[in-house]
């Protein structure tokens, strides 16, 4: 699409078991009215260049930030009616959070806030730096440069083993282990599992295997939209594909057909215009 352009960095190695993805976006026209952020097994930072941009979660009014942290979430939040056009997403993973953050994901479920509430100072500073640096390639260096120095500071609070091991199983296998399946491999009870990975991650195990299985629905639909609702319910392991849509309104807000009717020009793995790769 000729009035979007995304620059993907491939992050330091010691990075990625905090950081999924860092990007930058750059929208040359109007950006869209309407974009929907979708529940992911990820937390969201995203620092503005320009201009704010406001978030409205359902049936609630929007915000505007000029630096943003959200956390884990099972509903979509409303992005747009702003003029933003220009920033950088960072996509943390719960580890992310503790490392680079310093607080448990569980802090920041369902909600978005100001960087600067959770790093002060140094966000203000950053986003500063940030903005006066002119091209994509020094933007993802400065900001990995400092990640790393974040990262290196001091020792990280790790979360009970069983509780990692949980996230991992699901991360694995996209939510297709259920959760007294779970707690025998732990072997704690079902209960006790629940409430204490809702504490670390602010979604229950049932909901974010939900989110993780709804999560991998989309990036199938990235890489091939004209996929049959039918074959990815059942490949996905789906009741059938009246349950594949139910999640999809559950979770996204909308039908997966009208998700890609409007959003997926704004949303491909490899849209046009330049691409910036780096790392090891």
């Amino acid at each position: 699409m000729e009035d979007f352009e995304l620059h993907v960095h491939r992050v330091h190695p010691a990075l990625r078991p905090y950081l999924d993805d860092l990007i930058g976006y750059a929208y040359r026209g109007k950006p869209p009215e309407l974009h929907r952020g979708l529940p992911s097994r990820s937390l969201t930072v995203v620092i503005t260049l320009d201009e704010p941009l406001s978030i409205g979660w359902p049936d609630a009014p929007t915000r505007t930030f000029e630096t943003l942290a959200g956390g884990l979430h099972s509903t979509a939040v409303r992005i747009g009616q702003s003029p933003n056009q220009t920033g950088l997403q960072l996509a943390l993973t719960p580890a992310g959070s503790r490392a680079l953050l310093g607080v448990p994901s569980g802090e920041l479920a369902s909600t978005v806030v100001p960087l600067d509430d959770i790093l002060g100072r140094p966000a203000r500073e950053l986003t500063e730096q940030l903005r006066e640096t002119p091209s994509w390639t020094r933007r993802f260096a400065l900001l990995e440069r400092l990640l790393l120095e974040a990262w290196r500071d001091e020792p990280v609070p790790q979360p009970r083993a069983e509780i990692c091991w949980a996230w991992q199983r699901l991360a694995q296998t996209s939510g297709g282990v259920g959760v007294q399946d779970l707690a025998t491999e732990v072997g704690w009870g079902r209960r006790h599992l629940t409430e204490r990975f809702r504490q670390e991650y602010g979604l229950a195990p049932k909901v974010a295997a939900r989110v993780m299985r709804f999560e991998q629905a989309v990036q199938r639909l990235k890489r091939a939209p004209r996929t049959k609702l039918a074959d990815l319910a059942a490949e996905l392991g789906y009741a059938d594909q009246a349950h594949l849509s139910r999640e999809w309104n559950a979770l996204a807000g909308c039908s997966p057909r009208q998700w890609i009717a409007e959003e997926l020009p704004y949303v491909q793995d490899e849209p046009p215009g330049e691409k910036t790769e780096s790392g090891v």
